[in-house]
């Protein structure tokens, strides 16, 4: 089969903000992209779109709001229809969208799952039921995970269809600039994201005084939002080594506390993958983080940082003060860090390996439409002979 240059690409998502718009930057030199997102979750990166990509954003209405739901992925279905796409890239997670995607079966469909299940105490994401985000996952022609700890997790649910699954690492995020403008301080320690059950940070509090024991001079910065935050603050047992800013973390403050940062921890006790690891990385820092779900496959212990076991305050109190304690092993640390990035991530190769995906789909359907004519046509020619 002959392949056309360019595709014409439909990417479709109602979060992930950043990771869908240097995906679509990155694809744009091989085709047309149309990027479907909620004005709230693509506007502090639209500025950084690339020219080429055709942004369609909406106004997003409660969940709890069928109606208004319904007209709103009517007018996305109609923007969609308009663009006339080969290839729709959804990235799941929303209920309403999740149940529409029977009304586009018309296009292939490529589906990125980013975590197999919702996370412990996220009540975002568990708005969604596992059973209606699986009957989504199972109208996908192919699918793409970003960990092999989702792979399996996925491949035992869908079974025959685990042929379709493919796995593309979590492309980069992070722009990695900045770190001329901000100085690394060397005692700071730095949780950064959203704050729930599963990010595991009572941990990291609890190993706070283990640390100041050590390292009297550290500080940890904890910048995110989430959950109630007041049962964190009651667990301090020294709040004054501690630094908290509980609001929604825009771009360049980001940049600045990932280059302030000495180190870069996740405490998880559960995780698919973490864009957190790539943007430590892009800031050339250690990360410590614990033995769950893809979270080994992105840190190399010894390499690119250590890997602790989960709710092991003692254990993650050790691999911190080695790095507050030894800057030269913290360079060198980065330094492989920011290599692995660039080698695995770089939003260059994910989007080769995205398109692949894409014509897989296509050439899926094509396929399976020639098969149907050909089976049609044979059921038509009457059959005639013989008799005993």
């Amino acid at each position: 089969m002959l392949r056309k240059e360019r595709l014409r690409v439909a990417l479709v998502s109602v979060s992930f903000g950043e990771y869908c718009m240097r995906l679509a930057n990155a694809l744009s030199p091989h085709a047309d992209v149309l990027l479907v997102m909620p004005e709230m979750v693509v506007r502090p990166y639209a500025g950084k779109l690339d020219g080429r990509v055709r942004l369609f954003s909406y106004a997003n209405p409660r969940l709890r709001q069928p109606l208004r739901q319904l007209r709103t992925i009517r007018t996305v279905m109609r923007e969609i229809a308009a663009f006339s796409p080969e290839v729709i890239h959804y990235q799941g997670f929303h209920i309403w969208f999740d149940l529409a995607l029977g009304a586009w079966h018309r296009y292939p469909l490529v589906f990125t799952v980013h975590d197999f299940r919702a996370h412990p105490g996220d009540r975002l994401t568990q708005k969604t039921p596992f059973w209606v985000e699986m009957l989504a996952r199972r109208r996908a022609d192919q699918i793409i995970v970003h960990s092999q700890h989702v792979e399996e997790l996925l491949g035992r649910e869908l079974g025959g269809k685990a042929r379709n699954i493919h796995r593309i690492p979590h492309l980069q995020i992070g722009s990695g600039t900045g770190s001329a403008k901000f100085e690394e301080e060397e005692k700071l320690i730095l949780f950064f994201g959203r704050i729930w059950e599963y990010k595991g940070l009572e941990y990291l509090i609890r190993a706070e005084p283990l640390i100041s024991a050590r390292v009297p001079q550290a500080r940890i910065l904890i910048a995110g939002q989430g959950e109630d935050f007041e049962p964190y603050r009651r667990m301090m047992k020294n709040p004054e080594r501690f630094l908290v800013d509980y609001e929604y973390i825009s771009e360049e403050r980001t940049a600045e506390y990932f280059h302030r940062a000495a180190v870069v921890v996740l405490p998880y006790i559960e995780a698919s993958q973490s864009g957190v690891i790539s943007l430590a990385y892009s800031a050339g820092k250690p990360v410590v983080a614990t033995t769950v779900g893809g979270l080994p496959e992105m840190v190399e212990d010894g390499r690119t940082g250590f890997l602790v076991p989960p709710r092991d305050e003692s254990a993650l109190a050790d691999a911190v003060v080695r790095l507050l304690e030894d800057r030269k092993l913290r360079r060198e640390m980065g330094i492989c860090g920011k290599k692995k990035l660039e080698a695995e991530c770089s939003p260059e190769l994910v989007a080769q390996k995205t398109m692949e995906i894409y014509r897989r789909a296509i050439e899926g359907i094509a396929y399976a439409e020639k098969a149907t004519v050909v089976r049609d046509a044979s059921a038509a020619i009457p059959r005639t002979g013989g008799g005993n």
